[in-house]
């Protein structure tokens, strides 16, 4: 009995699929090591932490809510006209809560802002100091 080159064709097809399947399902029936990679180099990571800027101890903080326009043009970044837009947004919408605030002047973003910051506070504790001394009564 002589088989045809088809049939041939068709058994070692059905052979080789059959030989891939009993593969597929007897892959994980054997215990495996893991697969581990080694390497010549090793990552290292470098966390560098920079300080922080601290000012200048000599530089007193000037107060935004009560400097006058020649004050504030002393300040970097603040020259004749934002200071006096200072001077008209503080007589306006009243004084600066915090530092930051003063970015509702136009022209003050956040770069301006960042140089800013050690130079200028809204701490009003002296003024209030003043204030509480001056109302007290006499016993």
């Amino acid at each position: 009995m002589k088989i045809s080159k088809l049939e041939a064709a068709i058994a070692l097809a059905a052979a080789m699929v059959l030989a891939f399947t009993a593969g597929w399902f007897l892959r994980g029936s054997r215990t495996a090591r893991p697969l581990t990679v080694e390497s010549q180099r090793t990552l290292t990571v470098t966390v560098t932490a920079y300080p922080s800027p601290t000012p200048d101890p000599e530089i007193v903080k000037l107060n935004i809510n009560t400097a006058t326009q020649a004050e504030l043009m002393t300040l970097p970044g603040i020259g004749e006209k934002r200071a006096a837009d200072i001077v008209d947004d503080r007589t306006r919408n009243g004084p600066f809560r915090f530092p930051e605030d003063i970015t509702r002047i136009n022209g003050i973003g956040e770069d301006t802002l960042a140089g800013l910051l050690d130079y200028i506070t809204t701490d009003s504790s002296s003024d209030t100091a003043t204030i509480s001394t001056d109302n007290k009564e006499d016993p």
